[in-house]
């Protein structure tokens, strides 16, 4: 009998350096000597196109897919409404405004995960897949 081979799908790492979360979770993955792609994500050249945030909407777990929209000041001054909003108005959303995309995301190549709240990439970190932090109540990584 042939012995058993785990193999775990890559895992890429949407990430987005101004964000304090997405470094987080970098940094979370790098400590847990994960192999994994960085995928830098900035307006000009790097960012997901619709047809790729599509598959990670459809892929989406722990979040409602309205929470792609990263909330805060520019969601304020827009005067977006979207909690609860559908696929096709998070993408036309997400079209018009890239720079509202929340970061970190973490793609396993089933599942994709926004990396908000931060305990979420210390499960990426220790399993090398998504997995929901609030679900397992795991914090053991975060730096005293």
């Amino acid at each position: 009998m042939a012995p058993l081979s785990i193999v775990n799908s890559p895992l890429t790492l949407l990430h987005d350096p101004s964000s304090p979360e997405s470094e987080f979770a970098l940094e979370a993955l790098q400590l847990g000597c994960r192999q994994f792609e960085v995928r830098r994500i900035d307006l000009d050249s790097s960012r997901p196109s619709t047809a790729e945030l599509r598959d990670l909407a459809g892929r989406l777990v722990g979040d409602h897919v309205d929470a792609l929209v990263r909330r805060g000041a520019r969601y304020d001054r827009l005067g977006l409404s979207l909690d609860g909003a559908d696929v096709e108005t998070v993408l036309t959303t997400l079209s018009d405004h890239p720079e509202l995309l929340a970061t970190p995301l973490l793609d396993d190549g089933t599942d994709a995960m926004i990396g908000n709240p931060i305990q979420r990439a210390e499960v990426w970190a220790i399993t090398g897949r998504v997995i929901d932090a609030m679900d397992h109540g795991v914090s053991v990584l975060r730096a005293a």
